[in-house]
């Protein structure tokens, strides 16, 4: 279920590839209107109690904003500052974690001012850091927006800044080539697992004090400290991807907290997908999106010389995943590197050419360009840092969110059915989720997602096609969110659409984040433009 963005683009992080990838007065403290994930009512109540004790305190105490440090990237005039959470919400005056924030102030007048807009971008894993730039760089789609909203991004509990976690030494989990995820033997799934489980075993000897509480529900009651941090009466939130589940797992703790939320590409919320089922449903459209991809590199021909039918381009993969197999391109690029590479394209249009003119390239004689496109870069050391660490997040939170089978028999079955109608990610899928079948701490019963008392209207974009996340998860939250809106991309399925130029889709947005507004019925748009070569 990660959200990932090949090396073209640098707004992000990951893979969904081989494992290798107003304010809370001070003194009035009152527990949130829904409780928390537990095995008792007991151990929620005290884990809604602790929130809301972290909340005020957080609400007295404020952000001690800065110039940003000058390695993290972020210009003038972005700030960043720190919010302190309690590693264990059931223990709010034990162990504390710093969690980095930064912001950027409304660009229109103080009487335009609404407020704070905090974004997650996804993952779990991803660093939201970055969304003020979306100000800093003039994206047109959010000027708007801007004009009314503080843009606020954070590092999620583990990642990046944000006491971060490790499960392996990152220049040995980027190494390359690595094992072929496509089993051709029962001694390739032995491998496997055992690669699996000894990741899961680092997790815990390098993050073992952290693994228990890298779950969902305490990022979601983080999101509500960092509000009251921030001066917030409530939450204005934007989340994309998993951080649709982010935002669905904070609507059901803090339903009295949200003012306005949009999600974007959204994870299916019930409790049966979370989180083993929700990744087979992955596999099944992400082959759907990839055919939809060669059928448009066909269209095509002309430009990247591929065969003129989605059989031919798909004759052209299955060679270079051959020749990769037998000899990996330049000594670092094999079947599981180009999982790596090629997946960008079913998840994201803005990836179609790139990928595609790579795969051209290459067989026109260029192999260099795939090896400088799909294998790693040693020398990057802090990529390569980031690229260990939110494949660790991603690991951790959806490995202790939900309980997973630990049979293998079943995740052969599963994983050997669907791979003989979709195989373009399923076995990479499962090696990557694998730890979870041996994962070393407790793991939780997901939350039961609904609507709360005071949860007003909430937005959801979703494209029709989308790989990552299926559209029936938007379905699926527009039913258990009541007076939501879902708005679909039809024929379209690249993954985040409120960042597309689509003015269907951003004129909904822009009303309803500044005026609150949502209309009157679910509303279809056509798709936004196709790339062109």
């Amino acid at each position: 279920m990660r959200d990932i963005r090949p090396k073209w683009r640098a707004t992000a992080l990951g893979s969904a590839g081989v494992l290798v990838t107003a304010t809370l007065i001070a003194g009035a403290v009152t527990a949130p209107t829904a409780s928390a994930s537990g095995d008792s009512r007991g151990g929620q109540d005290r884990e809604a109690r602790g929130a809301a004790i972290a909340a005020a305190e957080a609400a007295k105490t404020g952000i001690d904003w800065q110039d940003c440090p000058a390695d993290w990237g972020l210009e003038k005039p972005i700030q960043c500052g720190w919010v302190t959470v309690p590693l264990d919400y059931a223990k709010p005056y034990g162990k504390q974690i710093k969690l980095a924030v930064d912001r950027i102030g409304n660009t229109g007048t103080k009487a335009d001012r609404q407020g704070a807009l905090i974004y997650n971008p996804g993952g779990p894993g991803g660093s939201g850091l970055r969304f003020p730039r979306r100000v800093t760089t003039k994206a047109p789609v959010w000027a708007n927006t801007a004009k009314a909203y503080d843009f606020v991004g954070f590092d999620p509990r583990g990642v990046g800044k944000s006491a971060p976690i490790s499960c392996a030494d990152p220049q040995e989990f980027v190494k390359a080539p690595k094992m072929d995820p496509v089993p051709d033997s029962e001694a390739d799934k032995r491998a496997q697992r055992k690669l699996a489980r000894e990741y899961a075993e680092g997790c815990y000897e390098r993050s073992g004090e952290m693994l228990p509480h890298m779950t969902t529900p305490n990022t979601a009651r983080d999101l509500d400290v960092i509000r009251a941090a921030l001066g917030e009466k409530k939450l204005n939130f934007l989340g994309v991807s998993y951080g649709t589940y982010l935002g669905a797992v904070y609507g059901t703790l803090f339903p009295g907290h949200v003012r306005r939320m949009v999600v974007d590409s959204v994870v299916n919320p019930s409790r049966d997908k979370i989180w083993y089922e929700a990744n087979l449903d992955q596999d099944v459209a992400f082959e759907m999106r990839w055919k939809d991809w060669e059928d448009w590199v066909a269209k095509n021909d002309a430009t990247f010389h591929l065969g003129d039918t989605r059989d031919e381009v798909q004759a052209k993969w299955l060679e270079l995943r051959a020749t990769a197999k037998k000899n990996p391109i330049g000594g670092l690029v094999g079947p599981a590197e180009l999982i790596g590479f090629f997946q960008g394209a079913p998840y994201y249009d803005s990836s179609w050419i790139p990928v595609a003119t790579v795969f051209s390239k290459y067989f026109a004689g260029d192999t260099q360009a795939l090896v400088d496109a799909a294998a790693p870069d040693m020398s990057d050391t802090a990529g390569n840092a980031a690229s260990e660490n939110g494949n660790a997040v991603y690991t951790a939170v959806e490995c202790t969110d939900a309980k997973w089978p630990t049979s293998w028999k079943r995740w052969d079955r599963d994983n050997t059915r669907l791979h003989k109608d979709y195989p373009f990610l399923t076995w990479a899928n499962a090696w990557m989720n694998l730890p979870c079948a041996t994962w070393p701490v407790k793991q939780q019963t997901p939350l039961d997602v609904k609507t709360g008392k005071g949860l007003p209207g909430v937005l959801i974009v979703q494209s029709e096609r989308d790989a990552a996340t299926p559209y029936g998860g938007a379905v699926e939250l527009h039913q258990r969110f009541k007076g939501s809106r879902l708005i679909t991309e039809k024929d379209a399925g690249s993954h985040g659409v409120t960042s597309l130029v689509n003015p269907c889709v951003n004129e909904r947005v822009d009303a309803y984040l500044l005026t609150g507004k949502l209309d009157g019925a679910d509303v279809t748009c056509a798709p936004h433009a196709t790339p062109k070569p």
